[in-house]
């Protein structure tokens, strides 16, 4: 099958278009024919080797994260799926791949695509949609009523966070560029924060949660805003002890999470409220509970450019380079 290698760690040059052998699908694994995957952040950093630590891959490594496809082959084990169905999924982290043709998925990770998507939309998902679930449902169980401030809400995994939270019930702050104020608005957003003319920190106080995704400066503001008891989830800020007891890692790894995240863990402290740091998982079932979102029309997927599947190399570079306007890339097979 054809698909886009990452031979080296390090950047563009050390990723290639390549054939090589399908997948093989185990008992609970199901063969999906790939439609569309969609470009994130994630990728980015896995090519450039910025997690080698704690997530070894061996190169060369097939890159992707997001994925929406149609069933070609189930393994004796798989009971929810058969060939033909249609299908969307954030594969798990150790057998992500989805810049191929094929691919083989543990039947728990998959979902049934929303009906009402088409297959581009639905790549779109996955991945930034589990996020969201995650965070906001899971670790930060939002109710109706509380403040939510989910940082660059016209971005990939904004621009779901903030349709999420309004569904959930929340009054909803975010941030963005001039040019993409009316976008947040339109997504639900209550307030919109310019960044432009405006210092968030300034403007908003009291939120119950913060979804942070630029990490750096804008957690420690971020801190700030919230009222004491309140949390701030990063999925940019520093890894924390949970998360390296969540991964296993050995001794050495984790103290050097601890002290990634002392001064964020610290500040937080002394303000009464909570930090944690959020790397999100492969869950078909929570994708199960998010598709009424979607098919009514609470959640929809917002696309900023389409390339065809032999363009991908150069969709990364889109992506890298930030010129994407709002939204998602994704990639499409013709």
């Amino acid at each position: 099958m054809k698909a886009f290698t990452v031979e080296n760690y390090g950047g563009q040059a050390g990723m290639r278009a390549a054939d090589i052998p399908d997948p093989r699908a185990g008992a609970d694994d199901v063969l999906v024919k790939i439609h569309a995957a969609s470009i994130n952040p994630l990728d980015l950093r896995i090519r450039n080797g910025d997690f080698k630590a704690f997530m070894p891959y061996r190169l060369p490594l097939v890159l992707g994260n997001d994925l929406a496809g149609t069933v070609v082959r189930v393994g004796p084990s798989v009971t929810r799926f058969a060939v033909g169905d249609e299908v969307y999924a954030r594969p798990d982290k150790d057998r992500i791949g989805t810049f191929a043709e094929l691919i083989a998925v543990h039947q728990d990770d998959l979902a049934p695509k929303p009906a009402t998507l088409t297959m581009a939309e639905a790549a779109s998902l996955p991945l930034v949609a589990l996020t969201a679930w995650q965070a906001l449902v899971e670790r930060a169980r939002v109710q109706p009523g509380q403040k939510v401030l989910v940082h660059a809400g016209a971005g990939g995994l904004g621009s779901i966070a903030v349709q999420l939270a309004k569904a959930l019930g929340a009054h909803v702050a975010t941030t963005a560029s001039t040019a993409k104020v009316d976008l947040a608005k339109d997504l639900g957003a209550d307030v919109v924060v310019d960044y432009r003319t405006q210092d968030f920190e300034e403007v908003l106080d009291g939120y119950d949660v913060v979804l942070d995704s630029l990490g750096g400066e804008n957690l420690a503001k971020s801190l700030r805003v919230l009222r004491p008891g309140g949390t701030a989830i990063s999925v940019a800020g520093p890894p924390d002890p949970a998360f390296a007891r969540e991964l296993g890692a050995n001794p050495i790894l984790r103290l050097a999470m601890t002290a990634l995240s002392f001064t964020a863990r610290r500040n937080a402290k002394r303000r009464g409220v909570t930090y944690s740091f959020l790397f999100m998982k492969a869950s078909g079932d929570q994708l199960r509970e998010l598709t009424p979102l979607i098919d009514t029309g609470k959640i929809r997927p917002v696309i900023d450019r389409v390339f065809p599947f032999e363009q991908t190399l150069r969709a990364m570079e889109y992506v890298e380079k930030g010129r994407a306007k709002a939204g998602k890339v994704v990639v499409a097979m013709t």
